[in-house]
């Protein structure tokens, strides 16, 4: 027998299976080494259905399973589909349960722990690890990397730090290479400098190359692209997987030059490039968008065979996905094709999002039609695109459609739709996501900012204050949500408090909500709390003001009539004023009739922007309400000369979740009857209300 499972052994692990299969057949005696040694051979030449039918048939026999039957069986479970490697790894529990000796090995412990992590089971891993009597260091790495993997970031910190403050266990490169990832992802650099230093003074951990990779990482994730360089350097016996990671340091950081030179250094050195390195190549040049060396990398991906079987899908999609970036949606659909039979979901997202990015609605739910199989990143893409281009009807049958299909929506759905409740105003659709993101427990400030924001354009800024107030930890987003809600309905004072009790929490303003508690003050007419705010931006906060904000302060002072003071800030700008402050000063003229420096403002407008119906209008009534009729006729035919027409009015009103829309001139509504009946019933009861002697 000892022989014979030897041989089992030595077969299996050269890829002999049947000779090996042969070798068991022929024991005897067989005992739970020639089961072990034949499963794992089975194993690992991928015969998994094997190994299992060999499992059942050894506890179905004399022959008790022992720890290293599960350290073999549990992980071919978990790398399962999921509803079957489920069941069958809890089978294998229950039976660990029913046999005493197994229930306190701590190496099958560990296996199953292993197993619920690797298949998302953070509940029964958690239970099971609160439950373990002796933990080892697998045990320890196992539910570190475990949480990692499954996004439980913070628990795999507490976790760590529970493991250092035992003192009895001294951490191996597993557990450092397991919680490096956690500091990247938590952007904890300090916690990564103490394991740095800490790895420095074991020297069997500072010669493993493994872990200066991940060093380099943390760093580079971590904004310190010039510190991970420094440690690059100090590797001796650099692999491979040192380079990418540089390369991907540099390319993370948008270091073009170091990149450059470090792929030279690399050729130089006579480091053959991998899938990986190309990968991270063509998504450097990508992010730059320079056509002609992702071309370059393409060819020499084609030359070198790197685009070898393995990697040929992955690198086809990364590709693809650059040339739709940096606008080439020729070469990406010739891509496109060339990989038919191999794509899979990234590739059609890939070419779905270069569509949508150059307003190629059509082409791109050709290929959104013609899936056969989307994920939630497939819907987003599509819900976006709509919402962005402006398309809401479409965006909103996609979103009720990805949910008919039984996907649940996630942040970036919601995020994708809140604008689209903003574009067609509707309260009853906003508050089905307000509810949605309240039920599914999306905690996410930019999320619950933008509710904030959409709330304000449909008109319920009651709604907006109400979920500002209920908000816990504001950020600079929240505020400056709610300072834009309050501007919009030209609720100053409102907006000036928000801005107000920020600036006590301590957080730093930026442009865009100063530009907004300018525009509320501009709204409510606050000019000298505005004057106040925008003389602060130089003196207190130490930038200089924008376009935007010297917009709002012409603005203001115009609409509070002081227009020649307006007129003089505007003259003394240090930059050249734009169309849009010059369109507001002459806004205020017309309000304040003041028909000469109207025509002093219309003539430096005109220069700059001869198209702008808006502009000859606003002109044209300020002649008028000064009875300047020639220059009525004057601004008309002009208007004419250049072909400029004012676009129709068009309102819209929201009863229930139905939505009516009406457009001067249009007499398509269904129930147009009804509403001009109603209208005419409405003019005749005003008309006979102004008769009335009590008016």
């Amino acid at each position: 027998t000892l022989v014979g499972n030897a041989l089992v052994s030595m077969y299996a692990k050269s890829g002999l299976v049947l000779d090996a299969s042969v070798v068991f057949d022929g024991i005897a005696d067989k005992d739970v080494v020639s089961y072990n040694a034949a499963m794992q051979g089975l194993a690992e030449n991928n015969l998994v259905d094997d190994a299992f039918r060999l499992f059942y048939e050894m506890i179905k026999g004399p022959v008790m399973p022992n720890y290293a039957t599960f350290t073999n069986i549990l992980p071919l479970c978990a790398a399962l589909p999921n509803a079957v490697g489920d069941i069958l790894g809890k089978e294998m529990h229950c039976y660990v349960l029913r046999r005493a000796e197994l229930e306190h090995e701590t190496v099958v412990i560990n296996a199953l722990l292993s197993f619920y992590l690797r298949i998302g089971r953070r509940r029964e891993a958690q239970s099971l690890f609160g439950r373990m009597k002796f933990r080892d260091l697998v045990s320890w790495n196992s539910f570190i990397a475990g949480c990692a993997s499954n996004g439980q970031w913070l628990k795999a910190l507490d976790a760590f730090r529970e493991l250092v403050n035992m003192k009895m266990i001294r951490l191996d490169s597993v557990t450092v290479i397991s919680i490096l990832p956690v500091c990247v992802q938590l952007f904890n650099l300090q916690l990564g400098k103490e394991i740095h230093g800490y790895v420095l003074r074991r020297r069997t951990l500072h010669e493993d190359i493994s872990i200066g990779n991940a060093l380099i990482n943390l760093y580079a994730k971590c904004c310190c692209a010039e510190s991970a360089f420094s440690l690059f350097l100090l590797i001796p016996r650099k692999d491979l997987i040192s380079w990418n990671t540089m390369l991907d340091a540099f390319g993370v950081n948008q270091l073009e030059t170091q990149f450059a030179d470090l792929l030279y250094w690399m050729f130089m050195d006579g480091i053959k490039p991998d899938a990986v390195t190309m990968l991270t190549v063509v998504q450097f040049c990508a992010s730059f968008s320079r056509i002609k060396n992702v071309k370059e990398t393409h060819g020499f991906s084609l030359r070198s065979s790197v685009l070898l079987r393995d990697s040929e899908l992955t690198l086809g999609n990364a590709l693809l996905d650059a040339y739709a970036k940096c606008g080439n949606m020729d070469y990406a659909s010739k891509l496109f094709d060339n990989l038919s039979g191999k794509r899979n979901v990234v590739t059609c997202n890939s070419m779905i999002s270069g569509y949508l990015s150059h307003g190629s609605h059509d082409e791109a739910h050709i290929i959104f039609e013609k899936m056969s199989e989307r994920d939630l990143t497939t819907w987003n893409l599509m819900v976006r695109g709509y919402a962005q281009n402006e398309c809401p009807n479409e965006a909103i049958n996609l979103f009720h459609e990805l949910q008919y299909n039984g996907i649940r929506p996630d942040a970036m759905t919601i995020m994708s739709v809140l604008p689209v409740c903003g574009q067609m105003a509707s309260i009853h659709l906003l508050k089905q996501c307000h509810g949605y993101i309240v039920r599914a427990c999306f905690e996410d400030a930019h999320l619950k900012a933008a509710l904030l924001d959409v709330y304000s354009k449909c008109g319920s800024v009651k709604s907006a204050h109400k979920l500002y107030k209920s908000t816990p930890k504001k950020d600079l987003v929240v505020f400056t949500a709610m300072v834009g809600g309050f501007a919009m309905h030209g609720m100053g004072e409102e907006a000036i408090r928000v801005f107000d009790h920020m600036l006590e929490c301590g957080i730093e303003p930026d442009h865009v909500v100063i530009t907004a508690v300018l525009s509320a003050c501009r709204h409510a007419g606050l000019i000298n709390e505005g004057l106040v705010i925008f003389n602060s931006i130089e003196q207190v906060h130490h930038m200089k003001p924008s376009m935007e904000q010297y917009a709002c302060l012409v603005d203001l002072l115009g609409r509070g009539g002081r227009i020649k003071e307006a007129f003089s800030f505007l003259n003394r700008m240090p930059i050249a004023a734009n169309a849009n402050i010059w369109g507001s000063l002459l806004g205020a003229c017309k309000t304040h009739h003041d028909v000469d420096m109207g025509r002093v403002v219309a003539d430096h407008l005109l220069k700059i922007q001869t198209n702008d119906i808006g502009n000859y209008v606003v002109l044209s009534n300020l002649y008028a309400a000064d009875a300047k009729w020639d220059g009525v006729l004057e601004m008309r035919r002009l208007m004419k000369t250049r072909d400029l027409k004012k676009p129709a009015g068009c309102s819209w009103i929201e009863v229930g979740s139905s939505k009516n829309i009406f457009v001067a001139g249009d007499y398509s509504h269904p129930d147009r009857r009804s509403i001009f009946s109603i209208l005419n019933h409405l003019d005749k009861q005003i008309k006979e209300l102004y008769k009335s002697p009590d008016i």
